[in-house]
């Protein structure tokens, strides 16, 4: 049952079925006891070769890191020095403030000032004063439907257009799994 062959069809209240990219439908009990128990299979082939390739990529990523270190350290240490040197001699670097950047023979280097971001220290007080103040176009009020109280009392809106609590039946297949001792 482990290979691909001609789709099998089968019916369910009367809708013609078939089998997903050419796999068999079961036509017996045990036909389909050996179809779970294959998925089981390719379920712990497809969860060890996932974990086998996390490790792999952890040990490559520790080793590139390692590896990389030492110029990370050189890049931030070199980049304040030069950061330091530029403060000192800003007056020449900018002349006199006319510029914001400086061309160096190996790279250019500047003063950029960061996008305005608003700190606030206090939320809760500042919501307060801004409301105390009448500034309440600052104070975001954010109306979102609350489906889980919806869930909870569905015949309170059970006519209100547009809201309709709907329910899928899904299909599910859990496979035995039987975990290894771990004292072993």
């Amino acid at each position: 049952m482990g290979h691909p062959k001609p789709p099998v069809t089968a019916r369910r209240n009367g809708v013609r079925l078939e089998a997903r990219r050419q796999w068999p439908v079961p036509q017996t009990r045990e036909e389909a006891i050996e179809a779970i128990a294959a998925i089981g299979r390719h379920q712990r082939e497809r969860q060890r070769l996932e974990a086998a390739m996390n490790e792999e990529l952890a040990a490559v990523r520790a080793r590139h890191e390692a590896e990389a270190a030492p110029h990370t350290a050189a890049i931030d240490g070199l980049s304040h020095a030069v950061e330091v040197w530029a403060d000192a001699n800003r007056a020449l670097l900018t002349r006199h403030g006319r510029t914001r950047s400086a061309k160096l023979a190996s790279g250019d280097i500047g003063w950029r000032l960061s996008p305005p971001a608003v700190e606030v220290e206090g939320e809760a007080a500042v919501l307060e004063e801004l409301q105390r103040r009448g500034l309440q176009r600052f104070v975001r009020v954010r109306e979102s439907l609350n489906r889980e109280a919806v869930l909870h009392e569905p015949e309170a809106v059970a006519d209100v257009p547009g809201i309709e609590v709907v329910q899928h039946e899904v299909f599910v297949i859990k496979p035995y799994a039987t975990p290894l001792d771990e004292s072993a």
